[in-house]
């Protein structure tokens, strides 16, 4: 139980761990359309700040940040590679240019990509989805790692969510931990047998990542059948008609901040409609 909760709650006191997880569900909404419907790599870039200051301000590792950005390096120079070579037409629809500006020209001898271009504005803009991916990916742990499991399950069902749906996510939770330690066991285990982990180059890590996948999964198959047996002898229903030893509440601050994250969201809406604030040419090409 320990590692569940350590997996799942941060250690300092904030004004995140204190408000409603309804309020964060508000928030996690309100910060996912704004980074969706922004198209500036300006504004996105600032969201995206924003957002990581608020996990470090409510107690969010930073290693695990920094884990998070190295699985997620890869993914994010392919795609910017792909948006700066390829996406062309949707940046000059956005830009309103019949030509974009070329910054690297690929040799025509190149197998496949022999003669293409890549244009600043795709960079921007591939800039601009990661920033919009990072703060979707932030915005999570900014909401459950502040938020203990009990409480988020009866904030959920205040919340009008079906209970079925309420116990998968936090069974999902759950299982999360489990899953990290058998990978730990595994590993030791290993490294009993004489596996020298810390020296080998990260293709060699992959391969024994895929080693350990098969027992996991096993384990994993396993763990889920027994969880299918315990509530089937125990009649599960799935009704949210039940006793909650926990309690939900919705204070004075969480209106407030409800409030104000409906606010911004209008706000957002009328200066990039109004003034083209969020815009991708917005302090760019205006």
């Amino acid at each position: 139980m320990m590692g569940i909760k350590n997996f799942q709650t941060v250690k300092r006191d904030s004004i995140f761990t204190r408000i409603d997880f309804r309020t964060k569900l508000v928030m996690i909404g309100v910060i996912t359309l704004i980074a969706f419907i922004w198209e500036s790599p300006i504004t996105e870039g600032l969201l995206t700040l924003s957002v990581a200051l608020a996990c470090l301000v409510a107690g969010v590792k930073l290693n695990y940040l920094g884990t998070l950005l190295k699985i997620m390096l890869p993914f994010y120079i392919f795609l910017l590679l792909s948006m700066g070579l390829f996406n062309v037409s949707q940046v000059k629809l956005l830009t309103h240019k019949e030509e974009l500006t070329t910054m690297l020209t690929i040799p025509t001898s190149w197998w496949f990509l022999g003669g293409a271009k890549m244009s600043v504005e795709g960079i921007l803009y591939g800039i601009n989805v990661i920033f919009k991916t990072l703060t979707m990916v932030l915005v999570i742990p900014l909401g459950i790692f502040t938020t203990d499991v009990n409480q988020m399950i009866v904030s959920m069902v205040k919340a009008k969510i079906p209970y079925k749906i309420v116990f998968i996510f936090s069974s999902t939770l759950r299982f999360f931990p489990v899953l990290f330690e058998e990978i730990q066991s595994i590993i030791e285990a290993q490294r009993l047998r004489g596996l020298a982990f810390e020296k080998m180059v990260w293709l060699q890590r992959i391969r024994v990542y895929a080693t350990v996948a098969v027992p996991l999964i096993l384990n994993a198959m396993t763990k889920s059948q027994t969880l299918e047996v315990v509530l089937q002898s125990k009649a599960f229903s799935g009704s949210s008609q039940r006793t909650y030893l926990h309690e939900s509440i919705l204070r004075t601050t969480d209106y407030w901040i409800v409030g104000s994250s409906v606010g911004l969201f209008i706000l957002a809406l009328i200066v990039y409609f109004g003034f083209g604030v969020g815009q991708f040419a917005w302090l760019i090409y205006s």
